[in-house]
């Protein structure tokens, strides 16, 4: 990797995830639209056993960008053989991790859930829901893993690969499992949840045998038993536990702005989770930009060029707000076409379209708070980030609650609490990479 950040070499690192983006959000696409046409209840519910999911999913994912901060940091140090150490206690602590997890969704969901949805019939199709997805977090852990691994070391174009695996997977099996067709049974909501795992172990399944087929496995010496190393633990979980804890709360946050939601009504949250799946689309770029920010920052910092870093984070932005502006365009030009995918209820696609409108200008703000939050990471301060994070969570939440239960807000006015969060995020994160001490961070 060279150590000049040019707009060719962000792009080379960001575009394979960009790319695993768009194959992961047709999964989000295909699960809503399928839903839409089985019913209001099914789509709502859908959302909130999503939801529930990858709050515990947030956990793997935090530790798995600390992994990738010291796997990128020892890139740029030139400390190969350090990479493979990572990577292999990682996967020490990953494992007991998604069995954590998995035991608290089957003993406790129900106990979680009941208390905080008002709906009987959504409350009792999202437990059908959960019933399948929750064996879906092991092969979930998998895949946040070997994500970790390959962007740290910038080889990403794997990760295009896998999600399009996993895609295609869940699209066929969506349509023969909700549906019942091809001789499969008609399972409506649980064959969404039992389509997505059996994708997920597809994806995991492939990035095994690539990584084995590529030499990967031998050259980082990867899946080695080796004696736990206290001191590496211990940087790992120095880096990751603000990361988990950050992002636990992060997605626990929109969890609970779908419980808001749902207190408008069954119809209100169906209406939001058409535009949770199409706000996902617009940020696509993001997550690409997000990652290739993230990690760019911490080779840099590696190589001993942390003076670089804010020219390489307003070139990130530069291609990630163009990346977002031309989805945005598209869906300010045929709001209707676009909804259109998700429902054919004349209801809620008139309900749909003013919040559409709202979200297109929170994906415009959160693309460039996103690249500067991930620059913060990639300095390796992640107390600071989950301080940040904290400040703009409370404040999101914040409004929300005075929406709802003050002013009596209808769900637009709800939804513009997304701009609210991406100024605060851009601004606060900007701030701390302006004047705090972060260029000698060790990792």
């Amino acid at each position: 990797m060279e150590s000049s950040v040019t707009y060719k070499r962000i792009w080379e690192v960001a575009y394979p995830i960009i790319l695993g983006s768009v194959a992961q959000n047709l999964i989000n696409v295909t699960d809503t639209a399928f839903l839409g046409r089985v019913g209001e209840i099914e789509l709502g519910a859908s959302a909130l056993g999503g939801m529930f999911y990858f709050v515990l999913i947030m956990l793997g994912m935090g530790f798995g960008t600390g992994t990738q901060i010291v796997i990128a940091r020892r890139l740029g140090e030139k400390k190969h053989g350090d990479i493979g150490s990572t990577f292999n206690h990682a996967l020490y602590f990953m494992v007991p991790l998604a069995m954590a997890c998995f035991l608290l969704m089957f003993f406790f969901s129900s106990a979680i859930l009941r208390p905080v949805v008002e709906s009987d019939a959504i409350y009792s199709a999202t437990m059908k829901y959960v019933d399948y997805r929750m064996y879906g977090i092991f092969f979930a852990f998998g895949q946040v893993l070997f994500r970790s691994f390959f962007i740290g070391i910038a080889y990403t174009k794997v990760i295009t690969w896998s999600t399009l695996v996993m895609a295609a997977v869940n699209i066929i099996l969506d349509y023969a499992l909700i549906f019942g067709h091809w001789g499969f049974p008609q399972m409506g909501i649980q064959g969404a949840a039992l389509a997505s795992v059996i994708a997920e172990f597809s994806a995991v399944v492939y990035l095994l045998i690539y990584t084995s087929h590529k030499n990967f496995k031998k050259q980082y010496k990867l899946f080695r038993l080796q004696k736990p190393d206290m001191i590496l633990y211990g940087r790992l979980l120095k880096l990751s536990a603000p990361i988990m804890l950050q992002n636990f709360l992060s997605l626990g946050v929109w969890f609970a702005f779908f419980l808001f939601v749902e207190k408008l009504g069954e119809q209100a949250l169906a209406i939001s989770n058409i535009i949770r799946s199409i706000y996902i689309v617009l940020m696509i770029p993001v997550w690409g930009f997000a990652a290739a920010a993230n990690s760019l920052a911490s080779y840099l910092i590696g190589l001993g060029k942390p003076d670089e870093i804010f020219r390489l984070l307003k070139r990130i932005i530069l291609m990630c707000v163009g990346g977002v502006s031309a989805f945005v365009l598209l869906s300010l030009i045929v709001p209707e076409a676009i909804i259109s995918v998700y429902t054919n209820d004349p209801a809620l696609l008139q309900g749909s379209v003013p919040v559409l409108f709202v979200v297109n200008f929170g994906a415009l703000t959160i693309a460039v708070g996103f690249i500067l939050f991930n620059g913060v990471l990639g300095t390796g301060k992640t107390h600071i980030s989950f301080l940040i994070e904290l400040i703009v969570l409370t404040v999101y939440l914040l409004f929300v609650y005075v929406a709802v239960n003050r002013f009596q807000a209808n769900v637009t006015q709800v939804w513009v609490s997304e701009i609210v969060y991406g100024i605060l995020l851009a601004l606060l994160s900007w701030l701390y990479l302006k004047k705090g001490r972060w260029s000698a961070a060790g990792v």
